[in-house]
């Protein structure tokens, strides 16, 4: 998912550092910290995480009847900022500022909005980039390979922490939906409505397949160290093979045709030319390109995603959270992913971008079959890919206000 579609703080022209993970001591910006205690894993070999903080951050109040609550769940490369400025402590700006605010659907004067960065991660919760307990040297290599389960399981301990009986909405997109998915199934009572957004039951071949190409290109960086690079200095640890996993996996978040559309086979002429969110700027050749006449502007729009991701995320985190997007089967030893969802009969909404070549439409259709509580796939027109849940957000924000309607019809 392409969260740097937010509003980002211009890194200087320095080099990438070893890793872009917030650390105990770093300016911890809007975010709030709880430690629950050590977590048992569904199957690393090491049992239990000890003493795993989570870093989440919170925007509303929770009213006297507990029941305004909302959790936003973020994808692969998010973290806890859902909404806000980027600034101290946060390079960027909320990754879902089109969705999250005053005036929009999930609005902090209405609602309890709560989102936090997963186990493993790499902005604040336990992740590779924390003191080990025992040496106080980062985990590194060390650190377990969590599943999505594991996940869902330390975020219960904070919604008990809170004080939150039921959600009143738990929506997420692409690996966030997947969390959505895993708590209708595992903890039907405590959410009273979903919305899994460009996501999938389970993941396939092909999508484990696209994520086993990312994480060769990190393990193949020589100074990915085999994990243990958070001494290297500035410009010596693993962003090559990092930016390189987010080049393939930016790929999958657009559409062929609005990549071809933007950028075809624009050459640039100038070092000094960019290619930014909006489209090329700076001297360009404007046509076909010939070889040795410069670099295609496609190539210096995916460096430029790939420079950003590497300046504020960590390698070992981004294999584990691929991992366990590769665990994900929300049917997984519960007789298949229909009887998994069967007991989920609150609201649900499924959406789907028409263009997602990375979760396609089948997908969502498997999901809205199996949720009682759905009335179908609710489908937005993108041309731009996996990502058009971001850029659609008028489309989707109709679709949220609708379900958060139909759940207070439903409570009266």
């Amino acid at each position: 998912m392409d969260d740097d579609a937010s509003e980002w703080v211009d890194a200087p022209p320095t080099p990438v550092p070893a890793s872009g993970a917030w650390r105990p001591g770093d300016h911890p910006g809007e975010r709030k910290f709880l430690r629950i205690g050590d977590l048992p894993l569904e199957s690393d070999p090491i049992g239990v995480l000890p003493d795993v903080t989570l870093a989440y951050e919170t925007w509303g109040e929770l009213n006297d009847a507990r029941d305004n609550a909302i959790y936003v769940s973020h994808a692969l490369s998010g973290d806890s900022h859902a909404y806000g400025h980027a600034g101290p402590g946060h390079l960027t700006g909320g990754w879902w500022n089109s969705l999250v605010g005053p005036g929009r659907p999930l609005d902090p004067t209405r609602h309890f909005i709560v989102s936090a960065n997963v186990v493993g991660g790499c902005q604040g919760t336990t992740g590779p980039a924390h003191p080990h307990p025992m040496d106080g040297r980062p985990w590194g290599s060390r650190f377990p390979w969590p599943t999505l389960r594991d996940m869902v399981a330390a975020e219960v301990r904070l919604t008990d922490a809170l004080g939150i009986d039921a959600w009143q909405l738990m929506l997420g997109p692409s690996m966030g939906g997947m969390r959505t998915l895993e708590w209708a199934a595992q903890h039907p009572t405590r959410v009273r409505s979903i919305a899994a957004v460009g996501t999938t039951a389970a993941t396939t071949a092909e999508q484990i397949a696209w994520g086993a190409a990312q994480g060769a290109a990190i393990r193949a960086d020589a100074r990915f160290a085999g994990g243990d690079y958070y001494d290297a200095p500035d410009g010596e640890g693993p962003h090559v093979g990092l930016g390189i996993a987010r080049m393939i996996a930016h790929t999958t978040y657009r559409s062929e045709p609005e990549l071809h559309a933007r950028f075809g086979r624009t050459v640039q002429v100038e070092s000094t030319a960019q290619v930014d969110d909006v489209g090329v700027t700076g001297d360009v050749l404007r046509g076909p390109g010939q070889p040795g006449s410069g670099q295609y502007a496609i190539e210096s729009y995916l460096s430029h995603h790939a420079d950003k991701l590497a300046r504020r995320f960590d390698a070992n985190t981004y294999l584990r959270i691929v991992h366990a997007i590769n665990t994900h089967d929300v049917g997984r030893g519960r007789g298949g992913i229909a009887a998994a969802l069967a007991g989920f009969t609150a609201p649900a909404l499924v959406a789907a971008v028409d263009s997602d070549r990375l979760y396609p439409l089948s997908h969502s259709q498997e999901l809205a079959d199996a949720l009682p509580g759905c009335d179908g796939v609710d489908l937005l027109h993108s041309d731009v890919g996996h990502d058009g849940f971001l850029v659609e957000s008028a489309a989707l924000n109709a679709l949220i206000e609708g379900l958060l309607a139909r759940v207070e019809t439903a409570r009266r």
